[in-house]
């Protein structure tokens, strides 16, 4: 009984383990193909709609997305 329960123990304290590096591996993969968005990010795609931002706007487009997070 005892043996069946550490046993069970064990086998989550593995699966956990795994289940960490496998989500750890597939997040580092992710932001290296899908980096956050930045600063330059940002300028270049008002830019793209027509508009010429200055550094204030960025910051407040940036302060808007980090609340949203």
């Amino acid at each position: 009984m005892a043996h069946d329960i550490l046993l069970v123990v064990i086998g989550i304290v593995i699966g956990v383990i795994i289940g960490f590096l496998v989500a750890r591996y597939f997040m580092k993969s992710y932001f290296k193909k899908n980096p956050p968005i930045n600063e330059k990010m940002i300028e270049t795609l008002m830019s793209s709609m027509g508009r010429k931002p200055n550094s204030k706007q960025v910051k407040q487009v940036m302060a808007q997305m980090n609340r949203l997070k």
